[in-house]
């Protein structure tokens, strides 16, 4: 049950507290040695930086941008090649870099046989311009434009991506990174991005299911939800690129190396189904090198775009966290041979002095069968031809991010009043292959009804036998407060995505400071589609778009 405390108080005012990023393989030697990143942009047309002949992502600059959803090809290494979608022709799209406080306007156009949106994930903005089709605005139809426009107001390390039918847009490839300046910064000498992400080897398994290029629409004959302000969408089944990412019925057929999958869970199921893990669209030696040279301050923005969760490995290197989706670490401490698990929507950023000399790997050590094609080369001036040096002997202990760093003043404590307490019961429903938010599947779970100014409190508690649960709160930054009952002892850690393994309990708080019906859900986005959605709506809020039931709106 939903545990609600309407504890009405008259709150004091509470503040929320809050270089250049390169793709590896798409820029110029010269660019990869630094920038000066003072130089203003144009407000009337993005500055484009130099890239190679096969570029990732491209870095934009200014304040107006244009982004294009269209199909493309993907070289994911010289002989595996995907149809993705895309954000102007690339996998990850561009980047957008802007400085904090500006106002910027993004223009989406559509070429691509489906509605699209762009969902600015983990960047506060107005509610109408969150990109949930159905929640805040329609989805752009095939052949149309919507404009985006908000200001950057909080810096950090941020991603875009589709909002509709994520489960299969995303996994195709709609998505890219954008970074928030802050007006003052400490620069580094190199400023790397790393969006990963995984796929299929053979997408011959897609055919067991309908999805996207089939003649069946999978949402079709769904039944819709009757609330005023979600009607018009389809919360129909999902399939996880044009896979079911829960229950599977393969058939009957005792030769089908796949019969044995519909057996396992979603957690046992999903590493076996993706195996080729990239960073910036490329796996294995296809993934180009990060250069430095020694005595140079480096820090690497890591985002996951997919579905797996990835423990990565920075060999013979002291670095510190210095962020968390975006938010600071208050006096990171530097940490050697620990991993960093990055799970389905956060993003760490971490720096660390180049002090080693050589060619070093920073890889996945998981036990998932792809680990070995995430292997992303460091290489320093003057061993561009020397072997690669990587260590995976022995296990690792997981970095605890509920207790690095130094503790601090929080803006809240497990002691503070709140306004409204609510608990969300994460749990699988293997019999029908749903996962649920007390017991309930989306539409059908209760929201947190708020009113602006309001303080809020969320225990969380992962049911599900093997699942983990990676819940990501729209428009707002929460506070954690504690980990299996026991308040967080580092620094205060802010975040909009944590990651949640199975019998865990965090609590977290935020305030209600961005009016407007805000997602929070499960960021595997097979089990948002299959559900684990609910979401946060402010009392007397009315969405500024008339729903078109020709769309056919699908938020998750």
């Amino acid at each position: 049950m939903t545990n609600r405390k309407p504890k009405k108080w008259t709150a004091l005012p509470i503040l929320l507290t809050g270089a250049l990023v390169l793709s590896a393989c798409s820029h110029t030697p010269n660019h990869m040695e630094g920038h000066d990143t003072s130089a203003p942009g144009s407000d009337e047309q993005p500055k484009h930086m130099a890239a190679s002949a096969e570029p990732t992502f491209e870095v934009l600059t200014g304040t107006t941008f244009t982004l294009t959803a269209k199909e493309s090809k993907l070289m994911l290494d010289d002989h595996t090649v995907k149809t993705v979608w895309t954000y102007n022709g690339t996998v990850p799209g561009p980047q957008l870099r802007v400085k904090q406080g500006e106002t910027i306007t993004v223009v989406l156009h559509n070429e691509l046989p489906e509605p699209v949106t762009i969902h600015w994930h983990g960047l506060p903005v107005p509610n109408n311009m969150d990109g949930v089709p159905g929640v805040t605005q329609n989805a752009v139809k095939p052949g149309e434009s919507f404009t985006y426009q908000f200001q950057a107001d909080v810096p950090g390390t941020y991603w875009y991506h589709s909002h509709q039918d994520s489960v299969n847009q995303v996994d195709k490839g709609l998505y890219g990174s954008i970074v928030v300046e802050p007006t003052e910064s400490q620069p580094v000498d190199k400023d790397y991005t790393i969006v990963l992400d995984e796929w299929m080897a053979d997408d011959s398994m897609a055919a067991m299911h309908a999805g996207h290029g089939g003649t069946a629409d999978p949402h079709a004959g769904n039944a819709k939800h009757s609330d005023p302000d979600m009607s018009g969408i389809n919360h129909g089944s999902n399939n996880h690129g044009n896979m079911n990412h829960g229950s599977m019925d393969h058939g009957s057929d005792p030769n089908s190396a796949a019969m044995d999958m519909s057996k396992l869970s979603d957690a046992e199921m999903m590493p076996l189904m993706y195996t080729i893990f990239s960073a910036n669209g490329k796996t294995g030696s296809a993934i180009q090198p990060l250069t430095v040279k020694e005595g140079e301050n480096v820090r690497i923005r890591l985002i996951n775009a997919g579905y797996l969760s990835h423990q990565l490995h920075l060999p013979d290197h002291a670095f510190k966290i210095v962020s968390t989706d975006g938010q600071p670490i208050h006096r990171p401490p530097e940490i050697n041979e620990q991993l960093l698990n990055i799970a389905p929507g956060e993003r760490y950023d971490i720096e660390f002095v180049a002090n080693n000399p050589g060619k070093w790997l920073l890889d996945e050590h998981s036990a998932f069968p792809g680990a070995e094609s995430l292997a992303i080369p460091i290489v320093y001036e003057g061993f561009e031809q020397a072997s690669p040096e990587s260590d995976h002997a022995g296990d690792l202990p997981l970095v605890d991010i509920a207790h690095y760093g130094e503790a601090a003043n929080s803006t809240y404590s497990l002691d503070d009043k709140y306004d409204w307490e609510y608990t969300l019961e994460l749990g699988t429903d293997q019999k029908n292959g749903t996962f649920t938010i007390n017991g309930k599947t989306f539409p059908d779970t209760p929201p947190l009804d708020v009113t602006e100014g309001d303080l809020v409190k969320v225990t969380l508690v992962n049911h599900s036998p093997q699942d983990i649960h990676p819940m990501h709160l729209h428009g707002h930054f929460f506070q954690v407060l504690s980990k299996n009952g026991k308040p967080v002892s580092g620094s205060p850690l802010v975040k909009d995505t944590l990651n949640i393994l199975p019998g865990e309990e965090y609590v977290v708080a935020f305030k209600a400071d961005n009016p407007g019906h805000w997602m929070f859900h499960c960021h595997d986005l097979g089990h948002a589609a299959k559900g684990m959605v609910s979401e946060v709506k402010y009392d007397g809020y009315k969405p500024d778009f008339t729903l078109d039931p020709t769309v056919n709106n699908k938020p998750e």
